[in-house]
């Protein structure tokens, strides 16, 4: 079996040349389709022709019609098998063309799913299917549904998918027998939430045997605002980003993932709940690796912590934030017998001296109060956030350390030993 077709929507702003700059730049990086939708683009906003002579082209009609140039330059036409008002859609489409969609309000039951695809189409129609995903137990829904529809139409023609925040591991699990896999390009704009980026899903199936799926066992990522995250290009594949939000269930979707799933590295901010959910004697964790049915959690970010610390080389180090990555600072300076002064947001009153670790997540505003007088502040992330805080370093009259990369693959190294050990 070969893997889903990678189908990236071209987003609303691009137009004209740009839009097929854009399929040029996605082909490249392995894109099988391209989706235009006419919700997203109006007639004459782009060039179909020289669209679909980059990429096969998927034209989709959604609340208006569909141009007739667009249809004629399509690979496959996307039309609603129901209507706005909850009747039967148009399914006409050229001979050949036809993908019948439909796209759930709510989540449906196996049996509810499958009486909407009652209806008689033609034996070359790719059929779709979608619905929201609210609680991540839903995929055991969603993969029946698929199975289900496997044996109506054919292995080659469908495609299920769930959509919301907590939908990204769910898809990568249907995608192992679904036709289309519908991806984000990468940015701050995707199609639907819960879409996996399109260089994750090549990097997964880049050296593997064309003839084989990949492995059941997954690894992941647990986070919010991850898209830097190196983690899915230096671990072993299949790899998901799970990127979910602050106050998602994370404690449900990591549980849904135990029998898919080998084990996971955690970030910021579900050090803490995860470490409380699985019962560890840790304050934090950011490793689980998976031990029969349940989770095993471990910080692997002491290694890290160790290594920062080391660099510093100071006795005295102050830390700006009280989370999972000050655990385990926590610990190892614990061990070391150095002293480390936590400082929360409230307690910045004066000027900050000597030696330091930055903490806070990039996407959390530093207070106003914060100060550095002459101080060398450690920064523990890496990439372009990493660059944000170092910035911020610097405006406050501080000197940055970037020491993300030596803490990201010194903790790095010990969550595959432990990966490797999954059962």
């Amino acid at each position: 079996m070969t893997p889903a077709r990678r189908v990236v929507t071209l987003p609303p702003t691009l137009l004209g040349s740009d839009a097929v700059h854009f399929a040029r730049g996605c082909q490249r990086r392995g894109a099988d389709v391209l989706e235009i939708r006419t919700d997203l683009h109006a007639p004459d906003a782009v060039d179909p022709a020289a669209l679909a002579s980059v990429l096969p082209l998927l034209v989709s009609e959604r609340g208006k019609p569909l141009p007739a140039a667009w249809v004629s330059a399509a690979w496959r036409v996307d039309r609603d098998l129901m209507d706005a008002t909850g009747h039967q859609g148009s399914l006409d489409a050229p001979s050949g063309k036809l993908l019948a969609s439909h796209h759930a309000e709510r989540p449906l039951s196996t049996a509810e799913a499958l009486s909407l695809w009652e209806r008689d189409l033609p034996a070359d129609a790719l059929v779709k299917h979608v619905e929201p995903m609210t609680h991540p137990d839903q995929v055991r829904t969603l993969l029946e549904t698929q199975r289900r529809m496997m044996d109506r139409f054919g292995p080659t023609r469908v495609t299920v998918l769930g959509m919301g925040s907590v939908a990204l591991p769910a898809r990568a699990v249907l995608a192992r027998n679904n036709l289309l896999d519908y991806v984000a390009a990468g940015g701050s704009w995707a199609a639907a939430p819960g879409q996996r980026l399109l260089d994750d899903v090549v990097r997964e199936w880049r050296g593997a045997d064309r003839t084989t799926l990949p492995a059941p066992l997954r690894l992941g990522i647990f986070g919010t605002s991850i898209t830097h995250s190196r983690s899915p290009r230096i671990h072993r594949q299949p790899f998901d980003r799970i990127d979910i939000p602050e106050d998602g269930p994370v404690e449900a979707l990591v549980d849904s993932l135990l029998p898919s799933h080998g084990g996971f590295a955690v970030t910021s901010p579900f050090k803490m709940r995860l470490a409380k959910h699985t019962g560890s004697p840790l304050d934090a964790i950011n490793t689980l690796v998976r031990r029969g049915d349940r989770w095993e959690s471990f910080n692997t970010d002491t290694e890290g912590a160790r290594k920062v610390l080391e660099r510093l080389g100071a006795v005295d180090v102050f830390v700006l934030g009280d989370g999972g990555a000050t655990s385990a600072l926590r610990t190892v300076a614990t061990e070391r017998g150095q002293a480390l002064r936590i400082l929360r947001r409230a307690d910045i009153q004066a000027p900050l001296t000597g030696a330091g670790v930055w903490t806070w997540p990039d996407r959390v505003a530093a207070p106003d109060s914060l100060r550095f007088e002459r101080a060398r502040v450690a920064v523990i992330a890496y990439g372009a956030p990493g660059r944000r805080i170092a910035a911020e370093i610097s405006r406050r009259g501080g000197t940055p350390v970037l020491l993300g990369a030596a803490w990201f693959v010194a903790q790095a190294r010990r969550q595959r030993e432990l990966w490797e050990t999954a059962t």
